[in-house]
């Protein structure tokens, strides 16, 4: 699979009022290219019936081998869903979760590895293959104003990175003209679009505006 991070949907049922799969088919279907699964009180069962039913949205779209479906930091719950036949692309892990060097060695060289750091020039290309950077805007789960990452910050990374760079946290329609013209490969949304009364119309909006 080649990997695309330009368009990054993160979800978890406790960001969505409706079921996580429309969700995810809404966006894929509107040209999101990267799913993630994301959520602090799943139970693993819970968070592998999701992926199974995200997984077979994003197949009945023809799109299998084209968007990637990842989970975030549950190694466990990567393995224990393949085993269970599902098409799981990998796994994003932040700096306090498991080490990439792990995942790599659970997943192997054919899976997704990404990680969220701005250390972006000392990163393992064999380990991991995209950055996940952020907050862009204080967010309900990141509220801490000095995680916030500026424009130039951002293009100062994307010159010295080594991965492709996915940048997120509160990022809205509106930011997204900024936020290319830094560079960077990609931006991650949850509220956006997970929270949106209109899902599907807040995908179109925010591919669309991404991709002029």
């Amino acid at each position: 699979m080649k990997l695309d991070i330009s368009a990054y949907l993160v979800i978890g049922q406790e960001n969505c009022t409706r079921p996580v799969e429309e969700v995810v088919a809404a966006a894929v279907d509107e040209g999101f290219t990267c799913v993630q699964i994301r959520s602090k009180v799943a139970t693993a069962r819970e968070m592998i019936a999701t992926l199974e039913k995200s997984a077979r949205a994003i197949r009945e779209l023809g799109k299998r081998d084209s968007v990637a479906l990842l989970v975030d930091d549950r190694l466990d719950v990567v393995l224990a869903a393949r085993e269970a036949g599902i098409k799981v692309d990998g796994v994003h892990v932040g700096q306090s979760d498991i080490p990439v060097a792990v995942c790599r060695k659970y997943l192997g060289a054919d899976s997704i590895v990404g990680l969220s750091t701005r250390d972006v020039a000392n990163i393992d290309t064999n380990l991991v293959d995209y950055a996940g950077v952020g907050v862009l805007h204080p967010t309900d789960t990141k509220s801490d104003a000095s995680s916030v990452i500026s424009l130039d910050e951002i293009s100062a990374l994307v010159k010295v990175s080594r991965v492709p760079i996915v940048v997120g946290g509160g990022v809205k329609l509106k930011d997204l003209p900024a936020l290319k013209s830094t560079g960077v490969q990609g931006f991650f949304v949850v509220s956006a679009v997970a929270n949106a009364p209109n899902p599907r119309l807040a995908a179109r909006e925010l591919v669309a505006a991404w991709r002029r």
